[in-house]
């Protein structure tokens, strides 16, 4: 980016095409989350995780539809479910929604510092959990303090190499079913005799997990040739990629490995490398595993801490969060809380720690689908049977869907997550003087490294 000079206001350049956005938000996502959680989603669907990915590609297909039509409309800078939010349904509300995500952008380097130390758990059972989690936490710090970032080529590769060790697991899966007889059949990973709806919803809210961050691309709007078209088709375009993968993958997983049982749920994609491909392949999986969740940690915390600092800039969070180490330029506070929090990894599993990040996602994206119908009503930007079909069917389906999805969380997500709302109102009565007054905007416009 270029620097301020003086008072001068700074604009970003519209640099990105359709194809750039959509690299970033594969990038973002991340291809391998879907063998690093397998075993989480078959073991609460009962072994129809491909189907629960179906269910969840459903909601998000809505989801980034709304989001698309609020990008369109509210094309002139970045925005995300706070501003779009706050706009159609009052700032009170924004805020909420926007400490609602603070939920998923905050605990989300938790989950990603989890599995990773569940797998190399699972390599080397003679080391504790603990040692593991404390190493990813204190070397992504450490690298995102002194500002080491993961440069695009490197994001590039990166997921130039999830997506190979993908095709890899594919193409021996063939060649083990070619001469196996596991009991499945073709339609078994989709429809079994132990699938029930309760199951189907629980392993579909948790699989929401493996699609966060394609809402993200909102807030490179101002980045963007034409955002109005390019941002809401990249979204489409993405969920749809990750929900064919997802789908695909998790498909030939459950037929080398029918039902939902495993030795160990949180670290299954070894116990299905193995069967596959044997102690080499495992080593191949292990290490993309390791290398994406490293990765996605680095650059997750470095975005989070982007947002508290933001945050605290404005006013909406303590102000502290807005220092900047002088050396690096880079607000080692942010960073450091973020940390800390990861500590809570040490007394959570997978299974609870992904459900309760889909509280704030879930949350925020049944607002987002009830903004669009707000927006309908009040500016009328369509008439007719198309009007109530684009502004109103649409959004109000996914509306219903997330908030189904949210409601199968489990028990401790859901009170995590209510706790974390109850905190939010608080804080916001504290801010606004009992709601007397407005609340702070939220923006994250502001880049803390200065480049």
């Amino acid at each position: 980016m270029t620097q301020n000079t003086g008072t001068q206001e700074q604009a970003l350049q519209r640099t990105l095409g359709l194809s750039a956005v959509v690299i970033i938000g594969i990038a973002w996502v991340t291809p391998l989350i879907v063998l690093a959680t397998i075993g989480i989603i078959a073991q609460l669907s009962n072994g129809a995780a491909p189907t629960a990915y179906l269910i969840t590609l459903v909601a998000m297909l809505f989801t980034a539809y709304s989001y698309g039509r609020m990008a369109y409309v509210h094309y002139q800078s970045a925005g995300s479910a706070y501003t779009y939010v706050g706009r159609e349904m009052g700032p009170r509300l924004g805020f909420l929604t926007g400490w609602l995500i603070l939920l998923d952008y905050f605990f989300i380097p938790l989950v990603v510092w989890l599995i990773g130390a569940a797998y190399l758990s699972a390599q080397f059972p003679a080391v504790p959990g603990a040692v593991w989690i404390l190493a990813f936490i204190l070397i992504t710090t450490a690298l995102n303090v002194v500002g080491i970032r993961v440069t695009a080529t490197a994001n590039y590769l990166l997921v130039a190499f999830q997506l190979l060790v993908l095709g890899i697991f594919v193409v021996l899966s063939i060649g083990y079913l070619v001469g196996t007889d596991t009991g499945a059949t073709l339609t078994s990973p989709f429809f079994n005799p132990d699938l029930t709806l309760p199951a189907l919803a629980a392993g579909a809210a948790v699989a929401a997990y493996s699609y966060i961050g394609f809402d993200g691309l909102t807030l490179l709007a101002e980045e963007t040739r034409d955002p109005r078209r390019t941002i809401p088709r990249a979204m489409i375009i993405v969920v749809l990629f990750f929900g064919a993968l997802f789908v695909g993958i998790s498909y030939f997983a459950q037929l080398v490995h029918p039902g939902g049982t495993f030795e160990n749920v949180d670290s299954a994609a070894l116990e299905l490398a193995k069967v596959v491909g044997g102690n080499l392949f495992s080593s191949v999986l292990l290490a993309g595993l390791i290398v994406g969740q490293f990765a996605s940690g680095l650059a997750i915390q470095a975005g989070a801490a982007r947002l508290l600092f933001a945050m605290g800039r404005d006013g909406a969070l303590p102000r502290g969060l807005s220092r900047v180490l002088p050396r690096y330029r880079t607000p080692a506070v942010a960073i450091s809380l973020i940390g800390v929090a990861g500590l809570g990894a040490l007394f959570l599993d997978v299974t609870t720690s992904t459900s309760f990040i889909n509280f704030g996602a879930f949350s925020a994206f049944t607002l987002v689908n009830l903004s669009v119908i707000l927006y309908f009503l009040r500016h009328r930007p369509d008439s007719g049977f198309r009007g109530v079909l684009l502004w109103i069917v649409l959004p109000l389906a996914g509306a219903i869907v997330d908030f189904y999805l949210l409601l199968n969380l489990d028990g401790r997500a859901k009170l995590i997550g209510l706790i974390w709302l109850v905190l939010g109102v608080l804080w916001l009565a504290w801010l606004t003087r009992g709601f007397r007054e407005a609340p702070p905007q939220l923006s994250i416009d502001t880049n803390p490294e200065g480049s």
